[in-house]
C-alpha cells in the first residue's frame, strides 16, 4: 500500500523463514497461530497481532505485512497526522 501524506508509517522487517503467502489473509485474526514446525513450542496464544490490529485501527490506521518466504517479512501501519492547532 502506497503512504498518503495525511498519515506516517512505521515498517519493521526482519530475516527469517518469512511467512507463507496462504498464511498472509488469517495473520490479524484473533487466535492465529503459525503453522510451522517449530511453532508449537513458542508460547502464545495468537492474539498479539490481532490486539495490535484493533489498536491501529481505533486510532484510524492501517495495518498489514508483506512476506517473502525463507527471506523477509516486513510489518507496516499506518497512523493519521493530527492537525496542530494554530
Amino acid at each position: 500500500m502506497a503512504p498518503r501524506t495525511e498519515e506516517v508509517q512505521v515498517a519493521v522487517t526482519n530475516r527469517g523463514r518469512g511467512i507463507p503467502p496462504k498464511e498472509l489473509p488469517q495473520l490479524f485474526t484473533r487466535y492465529h497461530r503459525a503453522r510451522w514446525p517449530h511453532a508449537e513450542r513458542v508460547a502464545g496464544l495468537g492474539l498479539g497481532l490481532y490486539i495490535t490490529k484493533g489498536l491501529v485501527e481505533a486510532h484510524g490506521g492501517r495495518i498489514w505485512a508483506e512476506s517473502i518466504p525463507n527471506e523477509t517479512t516486513t510489518f507496516r501501519f499506518t497512523l493519521p497526522i493530527a492537525a496542530v492547532a494554530g
